[in-house]
């Protein structure tokens, strides 16, 4: 496939996100956290063996419960839907009615119907949208997000915010880590811009595997091969939505 793994996720069809699968000649590809499932090749599950697509589509429930739960708790700046709103949705999806709504989250019945009448808007509007996008695509042969002589790059799917400092093309990216990192991958300074940071820090994160479980000595282990001031890099990967971590800061994962 010519696109990158980290961007499988923007650039998956409605069909794919809500699958959560992406097919290609040779393989099934979770697009949440890029597992590949070879086609061809047989998969034991818990003592049963499946072929690659229904592995795929076991990895989906089991590691994510399921694409909408996923999709319900990424930053609402990516989805559109309030915390309330995605809390509806998730009751909804489990076939309570709108009393029983009301009563888990504790407010009046006309909210529900209020925030129903929002999220039906909301649907509109994408399916408009949608439409327009495609028809755009379809009179040009460049991508919204292509530019003159640079293409703006999709932030990663677990950014804690959406404004300005991911405005970064891959050009920024490319002259960025140039400027700050050397052919070893050690970093030479930390940036003091935002969005030179984030370029930097989505590099850094390509040095941990994805699914993995890190106590907070193998996290530093490896910053300190890249960075001296480790510690300022382990913060930045929590703040900026690259890392995640338990309260008691016993285990460090890749947010997918």
């Amino acid at each position: 496939m010519e696109t990158k793994l980290n961007e499988l996720f923007w650039e998956a069809s409605i069909e794919e996100v809500k699958s959560g699968i992406i097919e290609t000649e040779k393989e099934y590809i979770c697009v949440v956290c890029e597992k590949i499932f070879e086609k061809g090749r047989i998969y034991e599950i818990d003592s049963n063996l499946y072929d690659a697509k229904k592995a795929a589509e076991l990895h989906i429930a089991e590691a994510h419960e399921s694409m909408l739960s996923y999709l319900l708790q990424m930053n609402s700046t990516f989805t559109g839907v309030s915390g309330v709103q995605g809390e509806i949705v998730k009751l909804i999806s489990k076939g309570l009615s709108d009393k029983e709504i009301a009563a888990s989250l504790g407010v009046a019945g006309s909210t529900i119907r209020n925030h129903r009448y929002k999220l039906r808007e909301k649907e509109k509007q994408a399916r408009l949208f949608l439409a327009m996008m495609d028809l755009l695509s379809e009179s040009s042969s460049k991508k919204i997000s292509t530019l003159e002589k640079e293409t703006i790059c999709d932030p990663h799917k677990s950014a804690t915010a959406l404004d300005d400092r991911y405005n970064i093309t891959d050009k920024e990216k490319a002259d960025t880590l140039k400027t700050y990192m050397d052919e070893s991958g050690a970093l030479k300074n930390f940036p003091v811009k935002a969005k030179k940071k984030i370029i930097v820090l989505e590099e850094i994160t390509k040095s941990f595997s994805k699914g993995k479980m890190y106590s907070e000595k193998e996290v530093n282990r490896v910053l300190k091969r890249i960075y001296e001031d480790h510690v300022t890099i382990r913060r930045a990967l929590i703040e900026y939505g690259f890392f995640d971590r338990k309260d008691d800061c016993s285990s460090y994962w890749v947010k997918e």
